[in-house]
C-alpha cells in the first residue's frame, strides 16, 4: 500500500511539474547543461591542460543541481501539499520523502548520459566503480531526505527559512569544488570543505568515474557518518515538530 502511494505521489508531482510545459522534462536538463557550456568556455582557459576537467565539471554541476532541487522542494513540501496533510490520511513523512522524486528522475537520466559519454571517451568505469557511484548517490538521496524532513516542519513555523536556504546554497556552490579542482585549496582546509555534504559526494564520484581511484576506507566511513548524522537530525526535528504541523498550515 505504501509503495503504491509513493508511486502515485511521485507520478503526480512529475506530471504537475512538466506536463503543462512545451519542453516537458527537457527543461530539467537544460539549466545544468547550459551552465556547463558557459563554464567550460570560460574556465577552459584556466584548467584547459587537464583533459578530465570537463567530466569533473559536468559531474559536479549535475550532482549539485540535484542537491539544490531536492532540498528546495523538500523544504516547502508540507506547505505545498497542505491539502493532503489536512484532508487525507497520508503519512506526512511520505509527502516529504517523495518530494525529491523529480530531482531523482533528472539525476537518473544524468547517470545514463554521463556513462555513455565516458564510454565514448574511452573512460568507461568498471562494475566496481559504478557500484560505488550508485552507493554515493544513495547516500546523497538520504542526505536530501534527511534535510527535507527537518526543514519541512521548520518551514511551517519560520517562513523565511527558504530565503535563508537560498543564500546558503548560493554560497555552497563555491564551497563545493564544482568549478575548481580541490587541489588548488590548501590541504589544511579540506576537512572544512568536506563538512558540506555535496563536497564528499562530488569528489568521490569524480574519483571512481573519471580518475579511476577509490577513496580510502576512512573517507567512506566519514561519508556514511555524515549521511547518518543528517538523517538522524532530520528525523529528530521532524518527530518533535510534526505532530503540531497542521496548526501552522
Amino acid at each position: 500500500m505504501i509503495a503504491g502511494l509513493v508511486w502515485t505521489l511521485a507520478r503526480t508531482d512529475f506530471k504537475t511539474r512538466y506536463q503543462p510545459t512545451v519542453g516537458g522534462f527537457v527543461w530539467a536538463l537544460l539549466k545544468p547543461l547550459a551552465m556547463f557550456v558557459v563554464l567550460m568556455a570560460v574556465f577552459s582557459f584556466v584548467f584547459g591542460s587537464d583533459p578530465a576537467w570537463r567530466f569533473h565539471l559536468i559531474i559536479g554541476l549535475f550532482l549539485w543541481e540535484f542537491f539544490v532541487d531536492a532540498t528546495k522542494t523538500g523544504l516547502v513540501s508540507l506547505h505545498v501539499k497542505a491539502y493532503l496533510v489536512n484532508k487525507a490520511k497520508v503519512p506526512a513523512f511520505i509527502l516529504v520523502a517523495t518530494s525529491v522524486s523529480n530531482a531523482l528522475v533528472t539525476l537518473a537520466v544524468f547517470c545514463l548520459v554521463i556513462t555513455v559519454f565516458l564510454a565514448a571517451a574511452g573512460r568507461m568505469p568498471g562494475p566496481g566503480a559504478l557500484l560505488l557511484f550508485v552507493l554515493y548517490l544513495v547516500q546523497y538521496v538520504v542526505i536530501a531526505i534527511g534535510f527535507s524532513l527537518g526543514a519541512s516542519v521548520l518551514f511551517l513555523r519560520y517562513r523565511d527559512l527558504n530565503q535563508v536556504w537560498d543564500v546558503a546554497t548560493q554560497a555552497g556552490f563555491f564551497v563545493a569544488p564544482i568549478v575548481y579542482p580541490l587541489s588548488i585549496i590548501p590541504e589544511r582546509y579540506h576537512l572544512l570543505l568536506y563538512l558540506w555534504p555535496p563536497t564528499a559526494v562530488i569528489q568521490f564520484a569524480r574519483a571512481v568515474l573519471v580518475d579511476g581511484t577509490i577513496p580510502t576506507v576512512t573517507a567512506h566511513a566519514c561519508l556514511a557518518l555524515e549521511t547518518a548524522t543528517v538523517l538522524l537530525i532530520g528525523l529528530v526535528v521532524y518527530r518533535r515538530l510534526a505532530p503540531r504541523a497542521a496548526e501552522y498550515l
